[in-house]
């Protein structure tokens, strides 16, 4: 493998039939767009390249993504997180990368030093690891290549890895002291 790169990946594909529009249009009150911000704590905490999964509005979306972050769209968003998360996976198999690390576009306080305690040492291309915020799952999660194939596989409707993640062993790393790792599903 060539010099082994460690992306990023932004989940904004779905419709936010619970926020009242995509998320991936939406904006901080400061007016930056959220995925500008997924985008920037990504590239911070050392993610490179840094892709952004678009599905809902997926061309308005692309308008607000900085120059600097790839953008593909999932196909079958529609089928829920499931689907952007594969189709994730799926662009960053050709990269050489020993392991990826995800976030999701509704998560606009999450700060680049959570995800560079998630990435600290990365380079084993089996690992598994899910920030935890006061003992409760959230993100980023980091998933080493030997899981790429495997997840997506599992990947089924609206569900994320969070299954595949616990049956696989998933190292829990506590973030709480650096956020909330609160998502804005409500306006």
């Amino acid at each position: 493998m060539a010099s082994a790169t460690l992306p990023g990946l932004i989940l904004a594909a779905g419709g936010g039939l619970r926020f009242g529009a995509p998320k991936a249009l939406a904006r901080s009150e400061d007016g930056e767009p959220w995925l500008q911000h997924a985008a920037r704590a990504l590239a911070d905490g050392g993610a490179d390249p840094v892709i952004a999964v678009l599905g809902a509005s997926a061309e308005a979306a692309a308008a607000l993504v900085p120059d600097s972050v790839r953008t593909i769209v999932a196909e079958r968003w529609r089928e829920g997180i499931a689907a952007s998360l594969a189709a994730g996976l799926e662009a960053v198999e050709a990269l050489p990368a020993v392991a990826v690390v995800v976030t999701l576009v509704d998560l606009p306080g999450l700060p680049a030093s959570a995800v560079r305690r998630m990435t600290g040492g990365v380079g084993d291309p089996g690992m598994l690891r899910q920030a935890v915020y006061s003992g409760r799952p959230g993100h980023p999660v980091v998933i080493g290549r030997d899981h790429w194939r495997p997840l997506r596989e599992a990947l089924s409707g609206d569900h994320g890895a969070r299954q595949y993640l616990v049956a696989a062993g998933v190292e829990e790393i506590e973030c709480g002291d650096l956020w909330s790792g609160e998502d804005v599903d409500r306006r």
